[in-house]
């Protein structure tokens, strides 16, 4: 688990900003969720035999004798509460949410123990237009946050009866290469041999190559429903590559799964991911509804976003370097009346007083672009010494009366972003 410092939080603002906006535009309302629920609700929704459930999540037994469980990811929640809540079953429902989630992974880059999660579902369409919409939903985030390189990868799981058909076969297959299996494709063969698919071992994927494919099992109405999505996703212009081996980690996906995925970030590539989960609603206890969605990993996005190295929003243009008693009573005084006067102007003050060494050394460090001097001389003079910081450029002696006209100019024409040279 991690700490988010202040120089991160202006690329976490950024996309979570840019989330509301872009699912606001689709129609979609914000949900929030606990962060405990009880064990029960994901073992029945994500599967006993899954990872996730068997060796990831974190729980224990409260005093009331309930066993309750960190969530590990936001969609088993979403259901429990729309049905608790008696909002499903009337026109489609668009929710989405943002949160934390936890699961007891081996920590590595990309993937830790707390996990930050944006999350959208759709519950009461059933068309694979619901489908595509969703990723072009997902593409418009990536526009918006300037990301490049993602690549979509689809997949169709099917019914329920369909992928039982497909995992006998499966299982077959590889009982047959058993004694070939690694340690954790043993572990997954008896309980969740679709799971292997998955696996990122070579060795594995080699001797997956002559395995039963997922596709060779869809009945008619599945296959029609992926090509009418695919065909959909064409229409909006939403690149992709289909991957027949493609599952997901979670067993109450049906039909349609997709995960955007990055070379930038090495092994953990997988960067948003989901899929239709037409029987969810009736494992946990309702009346058959169907529904699809999505989670966005924030943790990896926001490293894709500082490959780019984008300079913080909230890094000061102006720190002002006070010296004497004076200067720091009429300097405060005077930054306000700034910051009052030039819109957009960001200044920071001196504080806790120093040397002039030291004061430049703060400004140095804080990032400003100049470095505006008031000592008790230059208050009497009624003046400012304005020092760059970030170019060879000469200092200049600005009158007080003069200084906001001053720098309201150079933030129009001379600051980094604007239309000038610095």
């Amino acid at each position: 688990m991690h700490d988010v410092l202040p120089a991160d939080m202006h690329l976490w603002h950024r996309l979570e900003l840019t989330v509301r906006d872009v699912f606001a535009a689709y129609g979609f309302s914000e949900i929030r969720i606990p962060i405990l629920e009880k064990t029960e609700l994901f073992a029945r929704a994500i599967g006993d035999a899954t990872d996730v459930v068997e060796k990831e999540m974190y729980s224990f037994v409260d005093r009331n004798g309930d066993t309750l469980s960190l969530r590990p990811e936001g969609t088993a929640g979403v259901v429990r509460a729309v049905l608790q809540n008696g909002l499903l079953y009337g026109p489609p429902l668009r929710l989405w949410y943002m949160g934390p989630m936890f699961r007891r992974e081996r920590p590595q880059k990309g993937r830790t123990r707390q996990f930050q999660q944006v999350g959208a579902e759709v519950f009461g369409a059933a068309g694979p237009d619901t489908d595509a919409e969703l990723l072009a939903m997902c593409q418009r985030v990536w526009r918006r946050l300037g990301l490049h390189g993602l690549r979509l990868e689809v997949n169709s799981l099917g019914t329920a009866e369909e992928r039982a058909a497909f995992r006998s076969e499966l299982h077959a297959y590889l009982s047959l290469r058993k004694n070939d299996l690694d340690e954790d494709s043993s572990r997954r063969l008896d309980r969740n041999p679709m799971r292997i698919l998955d696996s990122k071992n070579p060795r594995m994927q080699a001797l997956l190559s002559e395995a039963p494919v997922l596709h060779d099992f869809l009945g008619s109405e599945s296959l029609a429903h992926f090509a009418e999505f695919r065909r959909l996703l064409e229409r909006l212009d939403v690149a992709y590559v289909v991957n027949p081996r493609l599952v997901r980690g979670l067993d109450y996906y049906s039909h349609t799964v997709f995960e955007w995925i990055t070379d930038a970030l090495g092994a953990q590539g997988t960067v948003c991911a989901g899929g239709r989960y037409d029987g969810l609603v009736e494992i946990q206890g309702g009346k058959p509804w169907p529904g699809v969605g999505f989670a966005m990993g924030q943790d990896r996005l926001i490293e894709m976003m500082r490959l780019q190295s984008e300079p913080p929003p909230d890094t000061p243009h102006v720190y002002l370097v006070m010296a004497g008693q004076g200067a720091v009573e009429d300097g405060l005084g005077i930054a306000e009346q700034l910051r009052e006067s030039v819109p957009g102007l960001r200044i920071q003050c001196n504080l806790g007083g120093g040397s002039f060494k030291a004061q430049f050394k703060r400004a140095d460090r804080s990032g400003a672009e100049l470095a505006v001097v008031l000592g008790e001389d230059e208050l009497a003079r009624g003046q400012a010494t304005v020092k760059p910081l970030r170019s060879q450029a000469e200092q200049q002696q600005v009158a007080l009366e003069r200084l906001a006209g001053w720098l309201d100019d150079w933030l129009k024409h001379a600051a980094p972003g604007s239309d000038g040279s610095c």
